[in-house]
């Protein structure tokens, strides 16, 4: 009996150290691999726990004393995982919703470990020391993180993202996604500060990470975070100041009141003055307008996601599934958005967790998941009732508070939620520490055989289990690295290779895989499109990008990129069936994204490549209709006028630049321009042309030399006779031409 007792108590510590290397999560980088910040934490993630879930089985096999327990807590978490599942099953997109994006590594699979972590968590830890070990660490990485931020100023290439960087992201891999994370060590610090159980030299080392992750925080300039920040920081002056009588909380609270109003104050005075416009922090932080690039691309994108929302019973019973805010995104698509080439079109995600959960889950999701708030402020109020451990209370329930207005503002990742499950693990533990129960250590399967054939099937099963669900994912995702990487030495071969390797593994993460593929190859990352084996790999691109279609038939993107590798491959012959193929493609992307301008754009190119200038001048006219702002498109419809033969082309390139949202030229976009106006002898804008052109190109001589000549058609003497000698600075071979060409003018040069 007591060697049995020796071999349980062995397997809890094993669980328990566990736990302990969850809290390393958020210093994980894969460097190598797509998506560094997010694909490796959650591969490394999902493997530990579904380790430690054979190893909690096994326990449970033996003891039912560490069977979960079940509060308020447990029950609100688990029915967000059922309704998250629910929403799964009712998915317009199943296979995403399960495994998530290979960019934010979600999902309900993914989920279900965060759930499982949180079961384990508060089985296993039923000791004060347990959990002060575990907050220890989880302080102590987020001060880790913190200094690979800072380091991230510096350039230093060991740190992935240094170069002097603006705003830091630490190991996070995004500004706001950091900040999120710090948020949470903030307060845990300053919990931990103020205990007064603690000495006086730890007391000293927490309030060292306080000040070490709030200056993070700050760093980040994400104002949502900041916002959170400050007002967590009042919730808890406030609370510690009634719940302790403090003076000292009463100050603080106070202080942290005017310094709130002397900000609005300094934003009203300051916000156009030089100081702060010079200031790219400044400048972001005290960018309180609501007509802000950001802050307007937010509610476009909160808008689209309601309006998909309300559309029907089921959308608004259940959502769209998880991870699919792409979809009612897009179909709602707000052609504000797109102002020109390098514009965020595709918003994965709504920035809003709350508007996310109600867009994708819809209303079940949603109280499930205000549920889980309303559960641990329940348990967080009675705690605040015990004056042993109010300042447990006051702290946890500022951090609560902290991160759901951060959480209002954008979404959840792997680091942040290791964190908040641990956190909320820990509320829990509060709620059960004066009454713990006392069960006798009697085991649920009494059958010691049977328990060991159980352990075996277990054992090979989470083998194989992270064999097919971890590694092969991670085997795939470095083999595409591998290709991007032998695309960018401009071994296209080698690089072919590659993408079919990576694509013949049929693991989550191939629907980016394949787009990736597609990206390449219209990128101009090959040989001509006229040598054989590159015409085959857009023949096996095609096939890739119709398995995503087939996949995913209510996106809008896999159609564009079907449409894009037909317009490059029937682009020499305008008989060619791949030009229809590419209508057909973006045709469909076009009824399931009626606003999405690039659509146009597709559907445009596919009927220049038939020469059908017409149809083109038509969509591109209707691009051009949808934002008048978005000086490309304009740039699109002139040059598709000018080369019909209809000079008016002109005034709308000239539209393209001089746009609210202007267009960036090129040559040839300066060409046609001045090819139009010659044939009209306007003089004039020829010359307006070659002066923009100068502003581009201040280092090409002949811009100077043709403009003298324009000035000289206008009558403006002096001014040719300027623009020549100018002509000659800039190349002295110029001279003997400018004598000749000043000469005529009736001036000596």
């Amino acid at each position: 009996m007591q060697q049995q007792l020796s071999r349980e108590s062995g397997l809890v510590k094993f669980i328990r150290f566990g736990i302990y290397l969850t809290a390393l999560v958020p210093l994980i980088i894969w460097k190598d691999f797509i998506s560094p910040f997010h694909f490796g934490k959650v591969i490394i993630f999902r493997s530990l726990i579904e380790v430690l879930g054979v190893a909690y089985l096994v326990l449970v096999f033996k003891n039912r004393f560490f069977l979960p327990r079940r509060d308020r807590i447990f029950w609100a978490l688990l029915f967000f995982a059922l309704a998250f599942t629910l929403a799964t099953l009712t998915s317009v997109l199943k296979y995403p919703s399960f495994w998530g994006t290979l960019e934010r590594m979600g999902g309900l699979w993914t989920f279900w470990h965060y759930f499982l972590f949180f079961i384990i968590l508060t089985s296993v830890f039923t000791k004060k020391e347990h959990w002060q070990r575990l907050l220890d660490l989880t302080i102590f990485i987020g001060v880790l993180s913190a200094f690979y931020g800072f380091a991230q100023k510096t350039n230093i290439e060991f740190f992935l993202g240094s170069g002097g960087r603006a705003r830091i992201f630490g190991t996070i891999g995004n500004a706001a996604l950091f900040a999120g994370y710090e948020l949470l060590s903030v307060f845990l610090s300053l919990i931990m500060y103020l205990n007064p159980r603690n000495t006086q030299n730890r007391r000293t080392l927490y309030l060292l990470a306080f000040v070490i992750t709030s200056v993070v925080v700050l760093m980040t300039a994400v104002r949502g975070s900041i916002l959170g920040y400050a007002v967590g920081l009042m919730v808890f002056a406030f609370l510690w100041m009634e719940r302790k009588k403090s003076h000292t909380g009463r100050l603080v609270f106070g202080s942290l009141v005017g310094l709130v109003v002397l900000f609005v104050i300094f934003v009203g005075l300051f916000n156009n003055s030089s100081f702060v416009k010079n200031s790219g922090y400044l400048s972001r932080i005290t960018n309180l307008s609501l007509t802000s690039v950001t802050v307007q691309t937010r509610f476009w994108a909160w808008q689209a996601g309601l309006k998909g929302w309300s559309e029907n019973p089921k959308t608004i019973l259940l959502g769209w599934g998880p991870e699919n805010f792409n979809i009612p995104f897009s179909k709602y698509f707000n052609p504000k958005f797109f102002v020109g080439i390098g514009s965020e079109t595709l918003f994965d995600r709504a920035h809003n967790m709350f508007i996310e959960i109600l867009v994708t889950m819809g209303l079940v999701g949603f109280l499930a998941y205000v549920n889980i708030f309303v559960s641990l402020f329940a348990h967080l109020r009675r705690l605040m009732k015990n004056n042993e451990f109010v300042v447990y209370g006051v702290g946890l329930t500022s951090a609560v508070v902290a991160y759901m207005i951060h959480n209002s503002f954008i979404f959840d990742t792997s680091a942040n939620f290791v964190v908040f499950f641990t956190l909320a693990g820990y509320v829990s533990y509060f709620g059960r520490e004066r009454k713990e129960e006392t069960k006798m250590s009697f085991p649920v399967i009494k059958n010691r055989f049977l328990i060991g054939i159980l352990t075996i099937v277990l054992v090979v099963s989470v083998l194989v289990l992270i064999y097919k669900t971890n590694f092969l994912p991670s085997r795939a995702n470095y083999t595409l690295t591998r290709a991007i990487v032998r695309g960018w030495a401009s071994d296209f071969n080698g690089a072919l290779e590659k993408y079919k390797e990576a694509l013949s593994y049929d693991v989550p993460g191939k629907y980016e895989y394949r787009h990736r593929f597609a990206q390449y190859l219209v990128g101009g990352g090959g040989p001509s499109i006229k040598e054989k084996i590159v015409q085959d790999a857009y023949k096996y691109a095609i096939t890739e990008v119709d398995k995503n279609i087939k996949e995913n038939s209510i996106d809008n993107l896999p159609y564009l990129y079907g449409s894009r590798l037909n317009i490059m491959f029937g682009k020499e012959d305008p008989g060619s069936p791949y030009n229809d193929s590419a209508l057909a493609y973006s045709m469909k992307a076009l009824e399931l994204s009626p606003t999405f301008i690039r659509t146009y754009y597709e559907i445009a190119q596919a009927y220049l490549n038939k020469k059908d200038y017409t149809k083109a001048i038509e969509f591109f006219q209707k691009a051009v209709d949808l934002n008048p702002d978005t000086g490309i498109s304009h740039a699109y419809l002139g040059a598709a006028k000018i080369e019909n033969g209809d000079l008016s082309g002109a005034e709308d390139l000239k539209r393209a630049l001089l746009s609210k949202n202007p267009y960036s030229p090129r040559e040839e976009d300066f060409a046609r321009l001045v090819n139009a106006y010659i044939k009209t002898k306007d003089f004039v804008h020829i010359a307006w042309v070659y002066e923009m052109l100068i502003q581009v190109n201040p280092n090409n001589p002949q811009h100077y030399a043709s403009l003298a000549t324009a000035y000289a058609n206008l009558g403006r003497i002096d001014d040719a006779v300027k623009m020549a000698h100018k002509a000659v600075q800039v190349d002295p071979s110029f001279e003997a031409d400018a004598r000749v060409f000043v000469k005529s003018l009736g001036r000596d040069f």
